[in-house]
C-alpha cells in the first residue's frame, strides 16, 4: 500500500512538476461528462421521454432501477410521508430540526434581493414559480441535500417545488428523505431519478407538470441530463465528482488533513488535494492516509480514487500554492495554516466554499453550518457559486417614460434604431411625436 501512495507526492523540484498537477485537475473535470456512445445514450433517453413520456419514464425506471411503476405510482402519496416522518429516530429527527433552523436563518441573511425604482427605470424581482430538487439516490440517504436545496427555495419564496429521487430503497424512496420532506412541507415527491426523470419535469408529462428550475446533484447521467434541458429549464450548475483542496503549512495537523481528504475520496469518485509548502507536513500527511485507509471498510476502493483523482502537492513557496488554488477553483477549500488561515482565504478568489481553520472540516458545511453544500465542482467555480436563497429569484426589468421624457430622447433612439435599418422601430418613436 505504501509504495502504491507514493505515487501521489509530487514536488516542485520533480521533472514535469507543472505537467502532473494540470492531468490531476483535467481528471476531475473530466469525470463530470459522458462521452461517445454513453452520450448518443443519453441523447436517446431525453428524446424517448420527450416524446412518450409517461410511458418512457416507466421503461426506464424498470432498465435502470429495477423497478416496474405505472405512471399512478411516481408520485409518494402524502400518508407515505407522514408514515415516514413517524419511523424516524427522534434524536436523528432533531438534528434535522436544528439543520434546517441554521440554513434558513443564513439563507434569509444572504437573501439580497430588493426591487428598486429609479426615475425612469427600474428593477423587479420575482421568485421562480416552480422548482424541482434532485436528490440522489445513493445506498445511504441524504437528507441533507433536501434540506440544502430545499430551504433556499423556501426562503426566496417559491411556491412550487418538487422533489424527485429515485426507487433505491425497497422499490421506494429512504424514509429519512421522505421525513425531511415532511419536515419542510414538501408533498410533491416522485419515486422516479436518473437522466428519465430530469426530462420528465423539464418538459412535463400526463403525470407531473413541468417545473421551471431544476437544481441539486446527482450521478453524470443526471448532471449531463441538466447540462442538456438548459434552455427548456434554468439549472443551478453542473456538479462532478467531490472534491476537496486542502492549502496547509507546517502549523496544520497530518492527521486531520489526511482525514479531510479521506473523507472526500471516499465519495468514489471523489478528489483529495493537499497543496503545502512544508515537505515534512506532505510526507507526514501520506503516512498518515497509509494508516488511516487500513481502518475504511472500502480502502481498496478509495485508494484507486486517490491514484486517480488524489495528490500531495509541495509547492516552492505559498504564493505558488495559492496561485494553483485558483487555477483548481475547488468545490471545497479547507485552509489550515495557523494564524494565516483568513489571510490566505483573502487572496482565494475561486472556490465553492471555503473552509478557515484547523476546526472547520468540509462536513461542518456539509450538514450543519448554514451554506448549502449544493456546489460547483470541476473548476465550474470560476464562474458558478454556491446555491443560495438569490438563485431562486428571477430578475424583470422597469421602463416608464412619460411624453416629455420620450420626446427629450426621441432623436437619438431615432438615429440608432435608423443606423440599424430597423425602420419599424425609429417609426414607433416618430408616430408618438406626431401625434
Amino acid at each position: 500500500m505504501a509504495n502504491e501512495l507514493d505515487k501521489i507526492l509530487i514536488k516542485y523540484d520533480q521533472p514535469g512538476f507543472i505537467e502532473r498537477i494540470v492531468e490531476i485537475r483535467a481528471a476531475v473535470v473530466e469525470g463530470t461528462h459522458l462521452v461517445g456512445e454513453e452520450d448518443k445514450q443519453l441523447d436517446a433517453i431525453l428524446d424517448e421521454v420527450g416524446r412518450r413520456g409517461d410511458e418512457a419514464v416507466t421503461e426506464y425506471t424498470e432498465k435502470f432501477d429495477g423497478i416496474k411503476l405505472i405512471p399512478e405510482q411516481f408520485r409518494v402519496s402524502k400518508t407515505e410521508i407522514k408514515d415516514a416522518h413517524k419511523t424516524i429516530d427522534k434524536e436523528l429527527l432533531k438534528s434535522i430540526r436544528k439543520a434546517i433552523k441554521n440554513v434558513r436563518q443564513y439563507q434569509e441573511k444572504i437573501f439580497i434581493v430588493k426591487s428598486k425604482d429609479f426615475s425612469e427605470t427600474g428593477i423587479k424581482y420575482t421568485p421562480i414559480k416552480r422548482v424541482g430538487i434532485c436528490i440522489p439516490g445513493a445506498s445511504a440517504p441524504l437528507p441533507s441535500t433536501v434540506i440544502m436545496t430545499v430551504v433556499p427555495a423556501q426562503v426566496a419564496g417559491v411556491r412550487e417545488i418538487i422533489v424527485i429521487s429515485p426507487p433505491r430503497y425497497e422499490g421506494s424512496i429512504h424514509p429519512v428523505i421522505l421525513a425531511t420532506c415532511f419536515e419542510l412541507g414538501i408533498e410533491e415527491v416522485y419515486r422516479i431519478g436518473g437522466a428519465q426523470a430530469v426530462m420528465a419535469i423539464a418538459k412535463g408529462t400526463k403525470t407531473i407538470r413541468n417545473v421551471d428550475k431544476i437544481v441539486g446533484p446527482g450521478n453524470q447521467w443526471v448532471q449531463m441530463a441538466k447540462k442538456k434541458v438548459l434552455g427548456l429549464v434554468g439549472i443551478d450548475s453542473i456538479a462532478g465528482p467531490s472534491e476537496v483542496l486542502v492549502i496547509a503549512n507546517d502549523k496544520a495537523n497530518p492527521a486531520w488533513v489526511a482525514a479531510d481528504m479521506l473523507s472526500q475520496a471516499e465519495h468514489i469518485p471523489g478528489s483529495a488535494v493537499l497543496f503545502t509548502d512544508s515537505e515534512k507536513l506532505a510526507v507526514d500527511v501520506l503516512t498518515e492516509l497509509e494508516r488511516q485507509l487500513e481502518e475504511l471498510g472500502r480502502s481498496k476502493e478509495t485508494i484507486e480514487c486517490l491514484l486517480k483523482f488524489g495528490a500531495i502537492v509541495v509547492f516552492e513557496n505559498m504564493t505558488d500554492a495559492i496561485d494553483f488554488a485558483n487555477v483548481f477553483a475547488a468545490e471545497h477549500l479547507q485552509i489550515q495554516c495557523g494564524d494565516k488561515s483568513r489571510d490566505i482565504a483573502e487572496r482565494i478568489n475561486n472556490a465553492g466554499a471555503i473552509f478557515i481553520g484547523d476546526y472547520t472540516p468540509v462536513a461542518v458545511g456539509d450538514y450543519w453550518a448554514g451554506p448549502s453544500h449544493t456546489l460547483p465542482t470541476g473548476t465550474s467555480a470560476r464562474f458558478f457559486s454556491a446555491l443560495t436563497s438569490n438563485d431562486f429569484v428571477k430578475s424583470i426589468s422597469i421602463i416608464e417614460y412619460d411624453k416629455k421624457k420620450l420626446s427629450a430622447d426621441a432623436d437619438d433612439i431615432i438615429r440608432l434604431a435608423e443606423a440599424e435599418g430597423l425602420d419599424a422601430h425609429a417609426k414607433s418613436v416618430r408616430i408618438r411625436q406626431e401625434g
